[in-house]
């Protein structure tokens, strides 16, 4: 694609990389087979090829966006489908995330949507917050249907039957290997994830010891800074991204780590990021460090070999996260975990397409992800599982509203068949 950015506009990073990956594009229209919001709605602009063009044409031109503009790539997920498809290798997710950064700074929504937008981020990445606002959805549910926006509603509806108490297996220490120690490793506990589902983290700090790490649970890290960075919140995105930086350096200056774990990839794919989000700061080398050390909790697991387990008697059908087999390109290594530990493992028809959860976008784009959640749910029932497996608290949560079958984290069935105790949410298989 050819681009015709002046020198002055090029001496911005955001538009320098933006420039390059514009000029990847050869206009193939590859991405549009994969991309779930143009499958839904038909239209060219909700294309990544589409968006692209939109996004070229209001950064070339300096332009204030426009509604229409904005409609468009709000309605992205983000899921990087197209990025997996594409035979140019254009990077569209810095593409997107620049893009939606430019919209933050030079758009002015409407009051509720800029207010709606601001709760979120307020709230969400603050685990304490988070409870205290799902506790108080849960005695607003019975009046959801009075509300006019439908995202008002989705927000009701997200708050899960029960709230787990809070674990302080989260607070920052350290767990000593219960096995001849093999490594040291952080295990980043993250945000949404400690209200919403404390027993995945209980389950890998327990994995992980028993196949003989010393897991580390930094001072000073917490969210990641993805919920705000695929806002556009800059300032905010990188204000997590810093502290997780300094947490993780401290230790890693310190008694030295091997990895950075992360359970929930929505979160890795944002931290494997960390070196381009602060490739012009003075952070630029800490970044890249943290970035080089992280990995997904399959990724660990599948260098540590997990043991061969006996049968189980269990089908399990398992859903890939986009962030994990788009963002992060870990394909394999959950499902051959799964089915060394004794599972037997399914896979839907059209694995590679989202779930509509992406983050903040079922609440944000409710109608749009819920289609794409009956989909989904539908394709894995089709295997007749007796069980969903999934590597992400918002896929659990999302598929999980969908459908009557448990929906466990993968950590918690490779817990289980080593040992660990069985996953609360089998229960309903009795």
């Amino acid at each position: 694609m050819q681009t015709t950015f002046t020198p002055d506009q090029l001496r911005d990073p955001g538009t320098q990389r933006a420039n390059e990956i514009l000029r990847s594009c050869v206009h193939c229209g590859f991405c549009t087979a994969t991309c779930p919001t143009y499958q839904v709605l038909g239209d060219e602009l909700d294309s990544p090829r589409g968006r692209i063009y939109l996004i070229k044409d209001m950064l070339e031109n300096e332009r204030v966006p426009d509604a229409k503009t904005v409609k468009h790539i709000d309605r992205c997920l983000s899921c990087l489908s197209c990025m997996t498809t594409c035979p140019s290798g254009v990077h569209y997710m810095h593409l997107v995330d620049h893009a939606r950064a430019y919209i933050e700074k030079n758009y002015t929504r409407p009051w509720h949507d800029r207010a709606l937008r601001w709760t979120l981020a307020q709230i969400i990445p603050h685990p304490m917050r988070f409870r205290v606002a799902l506790a108080l959805a849960k005695l607003g549910r019975p009046f959801a249907g009075l509300l006019p926006d439908p995202r008002l509603k989705a927000m009701l509806q997200m708050a899960p039957k029960r709230i787990p108490p809070v674990s302080r297996n989260d607070d920052p220490q350290s767990f000593a290997a219960t096995a001849p120690k093999r490594k040291r490793v952080a295990l980043m506990t993250g945000c949404a994830q400690k209200a919403l589902n404390t027993d995945i983290n209980d389950a890998t700090i327990r994995l992980l010891r028993r196949l003989g790490c010393e897991v580390v649970v930094a001072k000073g890290a917490g969210c990641c800074g993805a919920l705000t960075h695929h806002m556009g919140r800059e300032k905010e995105a990188h204000g997590s991204a810093e502290a997780n930086i300094h947490a993780w350096m401290a230790e890693m200056e310190g008694e030295g780590l091997d990895a950075i774990v992360i359970n929930t990839s929505g979160c890795g794919t944002t931290v494997k990021d960390y070196g381009h989000m602060f490739r012009s700061s003075p952070l630029a080398e800490a970044a890249a460090q943290v970035s080089a050390k992280a990995m997904d909790i399959s990724e660990l697991l599948r260098d540590l070999e997990i043991p061969q387990g006996a049968p189980k008697g269990l089908r399990v059908a398992y859903h890939s996260a986009c962030s994990l087999q788009h963002g992060q390109r870990v394909k394999a290594a959950p499902k051959d975990l799964l089915k060394r530990a004794g599972f037997e493992v399914v896979e839907p028809a059209d694995s590679h397409l989202c779930c509509g959860s992406a983050g903040t976008y079922n609440l944000l784009q409710p109608e749009i992800s819920k289609q794409l959640r009956d989909r989904k749910v539908q394709t894995l029932e089709a295997k007749a599982p007796q069980l969903i497996a999934a590597g992400n608290i918002g896929c659990m949560m999302q598929i999980g509203s969908g459908t009557g079958l448990p929906v466990v984290h993968t950590v918690e069935l490779l817990d289980w068949a080593t040992g660990g105790p069985r996953p609360r949410a089998l229960e309903a298989l009795d």
